[in-house]
């Protein structure tokens, strides 16, 4: 491309015009005033406490905390306050995941199956095609099933495999959905690959040469420490603040939000995303690391912002750019048990804002302080962010609030279930999800799934609801029954589906040296079942053959019939002497040949 002498002088001038405007923002006399604006903020929307850390060029400008960490014991937020960065964890991730790949231990554009041969996903085409661009830009097509992860106790591994089980929502590359699991894959590939643990990769390869000596990734070692962030959210229609439950389920899913941070250790990363890759003077992240994590990936939202200051979203890996009236951002939220934070910066005027909130009820507050941060450092026209957002906050809350006082709308009234309490009991279990375990006890029915158990409270029919719980929600729970009249499952709505739980059977049925007691010629009238192991499943040899689906006691199912089932009958010593197969009401028996 041809540019004229007169042309690329003025944009000579207009490069080195912004580097000077960077140089010369002085946030203290931009931010006059701030103290007020923020201590009001935090006051309407009833937050105990924000941390604000402002980066220039390449220096540490402004640190500040405002309220308090704690509230019981009135201490303030500092500069050294640790806190959850949640999903800011995700650019860590990433750019552990560019280190490999300018080592040559991964391709961001090549199926990862090639570097990682262990990984299946739910169907050939996904297996064969996704890269390490897809899963860590969130666009495998794979929505999120938070409920998977959120408060398990999966390992990372089992979080990984466990990558086949989810089904596709949209096909590969065509749409942007947001899916934690993916980048807790990513943090197993970069175990696999370096042969570290995620964490010991991140602290080796990026905590240390950016002398960040005071981040870690266990939430129980945060909570021992002499400055933390208390998380706090407000009591259902009132204004009295409570202690939320500090978030700890982070061992298999540590990869997409673990790191615990301050403002002090995080400017130190933040100068490094804003110089290519340089800290002090030494390259410690490589710049085309940067380059492609900022890299146009995937549209992140259909519809644009609502008030057109914050224009074309789009999600590179670990961070998403947009233009904030007309600047150039790159930025990320993080949230997770009731911590809120925002990272961000502009490229071009060599700006970055860091804001953590501790008030569970209100998500979008980090946002919307750096966006009023930014109004004042770059001499913008100051948009009213906190008073919109309250306004529209404040009718949503309201209109909360007068939904809960007519509930049970869709309830059928003077119906009963369909079996006793007692036969509701049991563990329930889906591929993805894991197990559900339903208890009964002197009449009384609760569920326990992810360490939270709540009550169960019959609803209609066969449908039971917990009452709803400020922290952990309102559940609702539909049994089902199979052909025999038996409760074999039960269907929650999870994320983004209906996730059916199957009644788990006698853990026997699944037992390979009980199974081959099983196997063998049975015989009615001429008529013969043989029965038979195949990868590790009973079936019937015939054509085309039978699945025995592990049912209760020692009757098994026939998955291709579900209204037959097989029972068999067993001798003292434990051997199979027979068979009874129900079908039609009706029950035949068949002898074991011997």
């Amino acid at each position: 491309m041809k540019v004229s002498l007169l042309t690329f002088l003025a944009l000579i001038v207009s490069i080195l015009s912004t580097e000077s405007n960077a140089q010369n923002i002085r946030a203290d006399q931009k931010l006059k005033g701030i103290d007020v604006t923020i201590n009001k903020i935090l006051k309407d929307w009833n937050v105990p406490g924000c941390g604000i850390g402002i980066v220039v060029k390449d220096k540490l400008v402004f640190a500040k905390g405002y309220g308090y960490r704690n509230i019981e014991n009135k201490l303030p937020v500092t500069p050294n306050t640790l806190f959850q960065i949640a999903s800011n964890t995700k650019l860590f991730t990433a750019t552990a995941i560019g280190l490999l790949v300018e080592e040559g231990k991964l391709d961001w554009d090549k199926p990862i199956k090639e570097y990682v041969p262990q990984i299946q996903f739910y169907n050939e085409e996904l297996t064969s095609h996704v890269t390490i661009r897809d899963m860590l830009s969130h666009r495998t097509g794979i929505s999120r099933h938070d409920n998977i992860w959120y408060k398990s106790d999966f390992t990372r591994q089992e979080l990984f495999e466990r990558l086949k089980y989810l089904e596709p929502s949209i096909p590969l590359r065509q749409g942007y959905l947001y899916n934690n699991l993916m980048y807790g894959a990513a943090g197993w590939i970069v175990e696999y690959v370096s042969h570290q643990t995620w964490e010991e990769f991140v602290k080796d390869r990026i905590f240390k040469p950016l002398g960040m000596t005071h981040s870690m990734f266990i939430t129980e070692d945060m909570i021992k420490q002499p400055d933390f962030m208390s998380p706090y959210y407000e009591k259902r229609d009132t204004s009295i603040l409570l202690p939320y439950p500090y978030y700890t389920k982070f061992q298999g899913v540590g990869p997409c939000g673990s790191i615990i941070s301050s403002i002090n250790d995080l400017s130190n990363w933040l100068i490094v995303q804003m110089h290519a890759g340089k800290f002090n003077n030494a390259q410690v992240i490589p710049a085309s690391i940067i380059k492609e994590t900022m890299q146009p990936a995937s549209l992140t939202a259909s519809v644009p912002d609502k008030y057109f200051e914050n224009l074309n979203s789009i999600y590179g890996m670990g961070r998403g750019t947009s233009s904030y009236k007309g600047h150039y951002r790159t930025q990320h939220g993080g949230a997770i048990g009731g911590i809120y934070s925002s990272i961000s910066f502009m490229p071009a005027d060599s700006v970055g804002v860091i804001v953590f909130t501790n008030g569970a009820q209100v998500g979008q507050l980090p946002g919307i302080i750096a966006n009023t941060v930014y109004d004042k450092l770059l001499g913008l026209e100051i948009t009213p962010w906190s008073e919109r957002a309250l306004k529209d906050y404040l009718k949503d809350k309201a209109t909360e609030k007068e939904t809960r006082k007519k509930p049970d709308i869709d309830r059928v009234t003077n119906t009963k279930p369909s079996h006793s309490l007692a036969d509701y009991g049991g563990n329930y279990e889906d591929a993805a999800y894991g197990v559900m375990e339903i208890h009964e006890q002197n009449g009384q029915l609760d569920f326990t799934f992810n360490n939270t158990t709540l009550p169960l409270q019959h609803y209609h029919y066969d449908r039971f609801v917990s009452t709803d719980d400020e922290i952990n929600g309102k559940w609702s729970l539909l049994f089902t029954t199979d052909a025999q009249g038996a409760i074999e499952g039960v269907k929650v709505s999870l994320d983004e589906k209906e996730v059916v739980f199957t009644r788990k059977a006698d853990a026997r049925l699944t037992d390979i040296t009980f199974l081959k007691k099983l196997t063998g010629r049975y015989e009615l009238n001429g008529s013969t079942l043989d029965i038979v192991i195949t990868n590790k499943e009973l079936m019937i040899n015939s054509a085309p053959p039978q699945h025995l689906i592990p049912y209760k006691s020692t009757s098994f199912r026939i998955r291709e019939f579900s209204d037959q089932t097989i029972e068999f009958i067993l001798s003292k010593e434990g051997i199979a002497s027979g068979l009874k197969l129900f079908y039609d009401g009706k029950a035949v028996v068949f002898v074991k040949k011997k």
